[in-house]
């Protein structure tokens, strides 16, 4: 009974938190219907409501707020003191979760997790690719990658890449027969390859800076897709102009399968960091990630 009522309490601890029993289930590596089952059990078991669910949302009931706030910080102890012993054994050990876009994901973080692994076979990674500002506490992900510029005030960051540009580039074939952009404005008389965040479901708006002056470009074209891999396909293939990160595009520059535009409104700026809580208590796993992703210059 005991064991049964640990587990109950920590699936719903881990849906009031997460906000979603969808986003739970993948967190905890349960399906959605058993959790939502096994939450329905422990509420009729103590004979009161402590989710209230609507078609679009999860939150705490006054009484599941009072029960997450007795029994979360006991789990979280629980959870400090299994990291502990794994300190003891001195094999870091756990699972990590960070979320990334996707060149970060696949330039940076896969290269330091490639050196790491095979040397620690306890630690498991995941990775999920957003390009949205996730909020990682909610989430319930441990750590995070952003640009510098864009790193909360209340998170620990560590620098993971160079500075970095943007390069914004087009085929030759594109180019061939309209008149190469001067200005960031001039951007709209072209088809642009544009990508949709899909956390917030909006076009990533074109940022520019020249001589102290900054300029955000809301451009169209006929292909919008959520992975920049995919921008790069369809700029090499001739479809338009797109914006991508320097080193993404660098061997196309150098062979002249594509060609830049706006280059003197491209300056650097702050590259790739892993952000995570201040507060937390980084686990030998974690903390030993963190060594191999720091960027030393």
């Amino acid at each position: 009974m005991l064991r049964e009522s640990l587990n109950d309490l920590s699936a719903f601890v881990a849906v009031a938190r997460a906000g979603s029993f969808t986003k739970a289930a993948a967190q905890i590596g349960v399906s959605q219907p058993a959790l939502s089952q096994t939450v329905r059990a422990l509420e009729a078991r103590l004979g009161i409501r402590l989710l209230a669910r609507t078609t679009r949302s999860v939150s705490a009931t006054e009484a599941g707020q009072r029960l997450l706030k007795a029994v979360g910080p006991r789990f979280d102890e629980i959870e400090a003191g299994l990291v502990d012993l794994a300190e003891i054994r001195g094999k870091p050990a756990g699972t990590i979760r960070i979320t990334a876009d996707e060149h970060a994901a696949r330039t940076i973080l896969w290269p330091a997790l490639r050196r790491v692994l095979p040397d620690h076979p306890e630690i498991k990674v995941e990775t999920i690719v957003d390009y949205g500002l996730t909020d990682i506490v909610a989430e319930g992900i441990d750590a995070g990658v952003r640009l510098g510029g864009t790193v909360a005030k209340d998170m620990a960051a560590v620098r993971i890449s160079p500075d970095m540009r943007m390069a914004a580039v087009a085929a030759p074939s594109y180019l061939a027969d309209r008149p190469i952009p001067r200005r960031p404005e001039e951007l709209t008389d072209h088809s642009c390859i544009t990508l949709r965040q899909p956390t917030h479901g909006g076009l990533y708006a074109w940022e520019f800076e020249k001589g102290g002056r900054n300029v955000r470009v809301w451009v169209e074209g006929q292909l919008v897709f959520n992975t920049v891999s995919l921008i790069q396909e369809a700029a090499l293939g001739g479809f338009g102009i797109a914006y991508l990160s320097q080193d993404q595009v660098q061997a196309c520059l150098d062979d002249g399968r594509l060609v830049r535009v706006l280059d003197d409104w491209c300056p650097p700026f702050s590259g790739y960091h892993l952000y995570y809580p201040s507060r937390s208590r980084p686990s030998p796993a974690f903390a030993l990630l963190v060594e191999a992703l720091r960027y030393r210059s």
